[in-house]
């Protein structure tokens, strides 16, 4: 007897669940021949404020977390990919039209990617603060702390994959929660990715993934008061200055497309790039 397959629906991933548009539009994911792969959720405007709203929910109980626990959180997160190395490497290659050995490099890189960061998590600290010298008797040291809600338009030229954790791992790091628009063309691999964030151990709201279009999507990232940093990475071909200048009204830091993801090796200054540095003054006890 001959059974039907079972297509996978592709959702959005909004504060650990997986919901349909609310506007209830899809649109087509083509392979490089342009021929049909999967329907794809189009995120909306609704969409992103709902996710902001995860994001925001799940703000404090990550940044209170220890370095040492969310690297163990991250790490956990590569030993999933690991096991779905298969799944991911064929998803790539539908959807990117690349050889076999070139999706399995980019899986390989982004499993490695993750590991690299979750490395940073307890230590970074200890790069970007320091204690300073001061005249008179007290301590005076500077400690990073995360800037908040950070959205993201992830790479639309690089790998699918491995531009999209390069863009959220390192605002994971510091203790920020995320918002990302994943890669338009090419989406699969980042609602996969999802699913392996909603089977580890990372909280709801932490990471929201978002389908569809980076122009749509954008602009309300960009001047949504409750959105604290923007990372532009992937609006290089968007009209990024008027992104830019939206953020500016609430005085959010801004990433510009030039500052790019590096494809070859990850970036700890990408890392400090989402952190606030905080100065604490202590008086030492005079003998």
């Amino acid at each position: 007897m001959t059974r039907l397959a079972i297509p996978k629906t592709y959702k959005l991933y909004i504060g650990g669940k997986f919901p349909r548009s609310e506007s209830g539009r899809v649109y087509d994911v083509t392979n490089h021949k342009g021929e049909f792969l999967a329907n794809a959720a189009q995120a909306s405007r609704k969409d992103a404020r709902d996710a902001v709203v995860a994001a925001r929910s799940a703000l404090a109980g990550w940044s209170g977390a220890t370095g040492y626990n969310r690297g163990q959180v991250l790490y956990r997160i590569a030993e999933l990919l690991e096991g779905r190395r298969v799944q991911f490497i064929d998803e790539i290659i539908q959807s990117e039209g690349v050889s076999a050995p070139a999706a399995a490099a980019q899986v390989d890189e982004a499993i490695d990617r993750w590991v690299w960061y979750a490395g940073w998590a307890d230590k970074y600290v200890q790069v970007a603060g320091n204690a300073n010298a001061v005249s008179g008797p007290f301590f005076n040291i500077s400690v990073p702390e995360p800037t908040g809600v950070v959205a993201i338009i992830a790479p639309q030229t690089h790998g699918s994959l491995l531009g999209l954790i390069s863009a959220i791992a390192p605002a994971l790091v510091a203790g920020n929660t995320v918002v990302v628009v994943a890669h338009e063309a090419s989406p699969l691999s980042a609602i996969s990715l999802s699913e392996v964030l909603a089977t580890s151990d990372v909280p709801g709201g932490v990471v929201n993934i978002l389908t569809g279009s980076p122009a749509e999507i954008a602009p309300w990232l960009a001047s949504h008061s409750d959105v604290n940093a923007l990372d532009l990475v992937g609006a290089g071909e968007l009209e990024w200055v008027d992104l830019q200048i939206a953020a500016a009204e609430t005085l959010k830091r801004v990433l510009p497309p030039e500052s790019g993801v590096d494809a070859a090796s990850p970036a700890l200054a990408r890392v400090v790039a989402f952190t606030e540095i905080k100065t604490v003054w202590h008086t030492k006890a005079l003998l």
